[in-house]
């Protein structure tokens, strides 16, 4: 995927995103959810899963296959159920199926499963936890490509998503530009900050006033 836009992304962190999303007063960390494999950072556009309780027959497709098929090289499969913890809601075959799609790698407000088949395919899967507890017949997928909230936060088709070791942020589509701006200017005052304490400026200095003074400075 030719994206500008997720090409800068990348190349930032969930802090400095999260700095600039509060300048802009959104909230954007998705909370209580974690790295389970391929430990790297993710950054991409988002393809959106709903899950919820099966309500009993024969469902159409298995869940989330329709998201997966969808899905462009660097996409990011988000998907949404409500922080369940007691039964998985992604598993192993659709890792595979997702790494041969090039997805970049799925994000899931809930419990997956296969975790060590993720970590051999190298695809990176961030969720509340791991439990081996098959979907079939508890749950089932009432819709996909439409807009969810994940641990409260609000994530529509082709939203901004990053992923690292400090945690999710999702960036709306129509604010992306001006956010990557901002956190790109942080990230830049924040490097010369730490070549201020490695030059030996004293730390009570380098996060005094210049530094909360730069974080109001930088709006949306």
């Amino acid at each position: 995927m030719n994206d500008n836009l997720v090409h800068r992304l990348a190349q930032l962190d969930t802090c400095a995103v999260s700095d600039a999303m509060d300048r802009a007063g959104h909230p954007s960390a998705i909370l209580g959810l974690r790295p389970l494999s391929a430990e790297r950072r993710i950054a991409g556009r988002a393809i959106t899963v709903q899950l919820g309780p099966s309500k009993g027959g024969t469902p159409g497709r298995h869940l989330c296959t329709s998201a997966v098929e969808a899905a462009e090289p660097g996409t990011i499969i988000v998907v949404a159920h409500e922080g369940r913890e007691d039964v998985a809601g992604w598993g192993g075959v659709l890792s595979l199926a997702a790494t041969i799609r090039e997805v970049e790698g799925v994000v899931i407000d809930g419990a997956c499963r296969d975790i060590d088949e993720s970590r051999e395919f190298g695809l990176p899967v961030f969720a509340r936890s791991a439990v081996p507890i098959t979907a079939r017949s508890r749950i089932e997928e009432t819709g996909w490509n439409i807009p969810v909230k994940l641990s409260g936060i609000p994530v529509s088709p082709g939203d901004l998503i990053l992923a690292d070791g400090s945690g999710i942020v999702a960036i709306p589509s129509m604010l992306a530009e001006a956010v990557i701006g901002v956190a790109e200017t942080i990230v830049q005052k924040e490097r010369r900050m730490i070549a201020d304490v490695r030059s030996g400026k004293r730390i009570s200095e380098v996060m005094g006033t210049d530094y909360e003074t730069m974080l109001r400075k930088e709006s949306i």
